[in-house]
């Protein structure tokens, strides 16, 4: 009697939720099934064959994860909620459902990349079927356009509506990042990157969920949480096909250095390390395999020497935000990259990474633990420091 009142006994009802999450659960097995077995349509038959327009986009979706090297590929539902009933009896016939889908990629991915999809589901002749992908689901690169993939040997690249010319070019410069990286970086990584290039600004923005404004000028920005532990998912490096377009090829390589040494240096980084040395240390490495000076890599400070208006404190990481005004953006990135270049010059390339790794490693604050690790490493502390930098600028931009 108690288990009946409860509701709690072996024959209490399921829930109108519970029976909706099991058969979205159940449709999606299907689906993640073809995609692993490549039936394009077991796959589509899914897919609410009265969603033309949805049903267009998930055939090129399959065939873009037809070119993919997946080896893994599954889907959890998570909340469901209801969103409409039929015209009928007043049975619920459509609902929505968050679902984490995780996938990963042979030879790149250390363990499954897990991504938010919601999902519309709505029932047709008693069968439920895939109807919609609904705003607030995380956009991936094979929903932009047709997917071309091209291996390189420490690389591989993604691209959406982009010519193999483009795709082979960065799998050239990307296989050159990770090879000056290994040169100079001190710790283990997995020597390997995985690049995304979008058709467009706006379809870089939205892999990244984020205004396409953030990113203008921009050429290329790498995801992954910093002090994530080892075996973090996965890093992307995903390119501005506009602003990296307009670099010239030395350019577009100190890029994809920079963002290699943030795929290296990850898991090495904290809310302890301030910005100026973790972009300062990528654009150092960056610009290790060039000849360029600061007179010819450091136009903002340059600019800022000429009207007599050089900064007089390192950059703060609110300095480095994407939107800010280009022109302080771009004198923070050389403020950082100099700061390095001045610990390497005087104290040599051990001390900056000393300073990066203990830094790294540390559970204190930013303030105390940069003022606690630059003695111990070099000897001198935050405010000496700062005007030797400063000292250092003007002598090298003036």
């Amino acid at each position: 009697m108690l288990a009946g009142v409860s509701g709690c006994g072996a024959d209490a009802e399921p829930s109108r939720d519970s029976r909706e999450r099991a058969s979205a659960q159940r449709l999606l097995d299907r689906q993640a099934d073809a995609v692993r077995d490549g039936s394009e349509s077991r796959y589509l038959a899914a897919v609410d064959p009265r969603a033309e327009g949805f049903r267009t986009e998930q055939r090129q979706v399959f065939g873009n994860l037809r070119r993919l090297p997946l080896t893994q590929w599954s889907y959890h539902v998570g909340n469901v909620r209801p969103a409409g009933k039929d015209g009928g009896g007043g049975s619920p016939s459509r609902f929505q459902a968050d679902v984490r889908l995780r996938y990963q990629l042979r030879g790149d991915d250390q363990a499954p990349v897990s991504v938010t999809e919601k999902l519309a589901f709505t029932k047709r002749g008693g069968k439920w079927y895939v109807s919609d992908e609904l705003p607030g689901s995380d956009r991936q690169l094979w929903e932009q356009g047709e997917v071309g993939v091209v291996r390189g040997k420490r690389s591989l690249v993604l691209g959406a509506d982009r010519s193999r010319e483009d795709l082979d070019e960065l799998a050239r410069k990307a296989d050159t990042a990770v090879s000056q990286v290994d040169r100079e970086w001190p710790r283990s990584w997995p020597h390997r990157v995985v690049i995304e290039a979008p058709p467009s600004l706006r379809d870089m923005a939205r892999l990244l969920d984020a205004p396409a404004t953030s990113y203008e000028g921009i050429a290329a920005v790498t995801t992954g949480e910093a002090g994530e532990q080892t075996k973090a998912a996965a890093d992307r490096i995903v390119v501005n096909p506009e602003a990296y377009g307009d670099l010239s090829g030395d350019g577009q390589q100190v890029v994809l250095t920079h963002e290699t040494v943030h795929v290296a240096s990850r898991t090495h980084t904290s809310g302890a390390t301030p910005l100026w040395l973790s972009e300062g240390i990528a654009d150092w490495i960056g610009y290790q395999a060039t000849d360029r000076t600061p007179e010819d890599a450091a136009a903002e400070l340059v600019r800022a020497a000429e009207a007599g208006k050089l900064p007089r404190e390192l950059p703060s990481d609110r300095d480095f935000r994407f939107g800010s005004d280009p022109e302080e953006l771009g004198r923070a990135y050389e403020s950082g990259w100099l700061a390095c270049r001045l610990i390497a010059d005087e104290w040599g390339k051990d001390k900056l990474f000393g300073l990066y790794l203990r830094l790294g490693s540390t559970q204190k604050s930013q303030g105390a633990a940069v003022e606690e690790v630059m003695r111990s490493e070099l000897g001198i502390g935050l405010e000496e420091f700062t005007e030797r930098w400063r000292a250092y600028v003007r002598k090298e931009v003036s």
